[in-house]
């Protein structure tokens, strides 16, 4: 059953402003202007400006912007010299939104992290969406492209941009939802050839988020309405979610069963169909896996009354992992003769991926806590991370990293960073958990 806003005109009506045929055409600054200029945006941006696109960044911090207008990079996937590239093409980074009212079309790439309460928060999206509604002119085209649950685009953001910009969504602005997927780390997908999903709030708008897509990506899938491109997103990190809990729980049972999960997942993936290959681990992180399929589950509950049951027991099991790699730590020094009190415990990679500087929502955030808590002395490397909040841990220095492996009680490998040899660190420590699957001695795999 199709949703219609209230607020939303019927598609026919939605039109550019008419201006005069002989009357002078000022065209604006900016073809696109980026609001939220992390993970997602800058890339955007990025990819805007080999376009050939005038673009725009719009962010609320000031270290962020300079940093870019300096030359410097912020995230994994663009280098110093990518952003100096971008700068030499016109990028323009600002604290000040009013560069937004000077822009043909305006896309808004900001956090949707969980509450406290482990709802949705809008809070980041409600803010940018006000200071859009502030600055925008008729005519242009606005995009969410953060994830978020369904009927959000329809029932928040157009009313809210309504409000503050006294404009008529679908009438006199275009607005539509695009749900990014950038995956930090990712050498060979990318902005430009991963498609694009399109929903508008009108199916004009949805032409015209076509249309600015087009510029930038290879191809652009448009769907029914906003809502079916917001949910699609919540499928995709939904689906893995699921896959990862059964991998999971699969890895606790086969340890007790003597069976190798590794053996079995390398032999079933030798299968040309019907099979794709999930991993076990520490649990899952970064800003999709451990958040989106709660946006969907906490909608569903809200508008059906019933949870996503395969959802909330996913959640249940990936969040229980780094107390099962706990209980795996005792063990293992318990079978050495050891109390997890006062041993000392050395955690490598703390990020929530391979090979990216990024550690939002990592499993080892809550590991180490757990570990602290029981009287553990633990310390953690990661090539690129510097600095940790979890109180009671300390880096160990790059240059010692051997040293240490040697003199502490047990290591565990939580991400397989290619600067880790797991074989040879394995050879050095006196105890050897590895949750990776690395390692080719079958009896410290996790």
């Amino acid at each position: 059953m199709t949703t219609t806003s209230t607020t939303a005109p019927a598609p026919e009506q939605f039109a550019l402003p008419v201006r005069h045929p002989q009357a002078p055409v000022t065209r604006p600054r900016f073809d696109v202007a980026v609001v939220g200029l992390g993970y997602v945006g800058v890339p955007l941006a990025q990819e805007a400006c080999s376009a050939g696109l005038a673009v725009a960044g719009f962010d609320l911090s000031s270290r962020v912007v300079e940093g870019l207008r300096g030359g410097t990079s912020h995230i994994d996937d663009l280098s110093d010299a990518d952003v100096r590239a971008m700068t030499a093409a016109g990028f323009t980074p600002s604290t000040d939104a009013s560069l937004l009212s000077r822009a043909d079309t305006i896309v808004i790439c900001v956090p949707t992290p969980l509450s406290a309460s482990g709802g949705p928060d809008l809070g980041a999206v409600r803010a940018a969406v006000r200071t859009v509604g502030e600055q925008l002119s008729p005519g242009s085209l606005v995009v969410l492209e953060s994830t978020t649950f369904p009927g959000t685009t329809e029932e928040i953001v157009a009313p809210m941009l309504e409000e503050f910009s006294g404009l008529r969504a679908g009438r006199d602005f275009a607005l539509a939802f695009s749900p990014e997927r950038v995956d930090p780390g990712n050498g060979r997908f990318g902005i430009r050839n991963t498609p694009k999903v399109v929903g508008g709030l009108t199916p004009s708008c949805t032409e015209r988020a076509v249309a600015f897509y087009s510029q930038v990506v290879d191809r652009v899938v448009p769907v029914r309405s906003t809502r079916e491109a917001e949910t699609a997103k919540l499928l995709e990190n939904t689906y893995r979610q699921v896959n990862i809990a059964l991998v999971n729980e699969l890895a606790q049972a086969f340890h007790e069963l003597d069976i190798d999960i590794w053996d079995v997942i390398g032999a079933a993936s030798t299968k040309p169909f019907g099979f794709q290959a999930f991993r076990p681990g520490v649990g899952v992180g970064g800003h999709c896996i451990p958040i989106d399929p709660m946006y969907l589950d906490h909608h569903v509950v809200e508008r059906l009354g019933r949870p996503l049951r395969f959802v909330e027991l996913a959640q249940e099991i990936n969040t229980s992992m780094p107390a099962y790699v706990v209980q795996r730590v005792r063990e293992t020094l318990a079978a050495g003769g050891r109390d997890v009190a006062g041993a000392r415990v050395l955690l490598l990679g703390v990020t929530y991926k391979p090979d990216i500087a990024d550690d939002r929502e990592s499993p080892a955030v809550p590991l180490a806590e757990q570990l602290v808590a029981l009287g553990a002395d633990v310390a953690f490397h990661d090539p690129l991370v510097r600095e940790w909040p979890v109180v009671g841990t300390k880096r160990i220095a790059d240059g010692a990293l051997l040293t240490e492996v040697g003199d502490a009680d047990i290591v565990v490998l939580l991400q397989a960073h290619r600067s880790y040899d797991a074989d040879r660190l394995g050879a050095v420590a006196q105890s050897f958990l590895d949750t990776t699957g690395h390692a080719t001695d079958r009896a410290q795999r996790f």
